[in-house]
């Protein structure tokens, strides 16, 4: 009984990384395909890297999206990590309900009526204070902190909710400031649910279509709006190129990540066991 469980569950597993992970990989094998045709394999090539390096609408596309994401993983980190620390460690204040509503009210609204509302937001205050003078970068950028600040709070408040006090506590029965008490204590314990959180915010505003797309306008075409543009025309091959630069990158932040998670653990258990001796 026991080996056919374990049978099973090696075969969903496997069927279940197949899943996730064999498109991804047919995707990068056709980066390097010499025709034209994506479906068609037409030998080795590094042809559509070197058009891809020459196209300066996908670069422009592509730089263009990477400041937005950069910009909104920072700035929805701050207003995240704060907020998440109000609802976690305030756990009585005027307003809370109203303000943890606000603050989960992205992860469960479409992203059409989060697009639309952005949009009338945007024109109203055109209208009365002539600002902002064109919809781009900086309304991107607006709207991506909105919904992305909200799935940071959600992580730094898992993590408090589930973090120790003792350390904290004792600090301040040693007379530290709250102030202190943050700085060197709080926020390094949520170090690694702020770098997960900004790693998810990034993704999400460069994976973002919809909300993009309403609080745009001429010249601030990002990566995703320029991929489904073409895809109504016809895909070419220098997407699959650039999809796997991508791929490669976020990889390698991924791995970055992971290791500095586990060398910080590391460091905690050795801390830990330095205290117990």
């Amino acid at each position: 009984m026991i080996g056919k469980r374990s049978r099973f569950l090696t075969i969903s597993l496997i069927f279940g990384f197949a899943f996730l992970y064999v498109p991804i990989v047919l995707l990068v094998i056709y980066s390097f395909n010499y025709s034209k045709l994506l479906p068609v394999w037409g030998g080795f090539s590094t042809r559509w890297y070197v058009e891809l390096f020459n196209s300066p609408d996908v670069w422009s596309a592509t730089i263009l999206s990477l400041k937005i994401a950069a910009i909104t993983a920072t700035i929805a980190t701050v207003f995240g990590t704060m907020a998440g620390y109000a609802i976690a460690r305030f756990r009585k204040f005027r307003g809370r309900t109203l303000f943890t509503g606000m603050i989960s009210a992205p992860l469960v609204m479409p992203e059409v009526i989060t697009g639309l509302s952005l949009l009338l937001l945007f024109i109203t205050l055109k209208q009365i204070t002539g600002w902002p003078a064109n919809r781009g970068m900086t309304t991107i950028t607006i709207a991506h902190i909105t919904f992305a600040m909200a799935f940071v709070t959600i992580i730094i408040q898992s993590r408090l909710t589930g973090s120790d006090m003792s350390l904290e506590e004792a600090a301040y029965d040693l007379g530290a400031r709250p102030v202190r008490v943050l700085f060197d204590i709080t926020l390094p314990l949520l170090t690694p649910g702020m770098m997960a959180g900004w790693l998810l915010a990034f993704t999400l505003s460069l994976d973002d279509l919809i909300i993009a797309s309403f609080v745009s306008g001429p010249g601030s075409t990002t990566l995703p709006m320029l991929i489904y543009s073409r895809i109504r025309l016809g895909l070419k091959p220098d997407i699959n190129a650039l999809a796997t630069v991508l791929i490669g990158i976020v990889a390698i932040g991924v791995l970055i990540a992971g290791l500095l998670l586990i060398r910080q653990q590391r460091q905690r258990l050795a801390m830990e066991a330095q205290d117990r001796q």
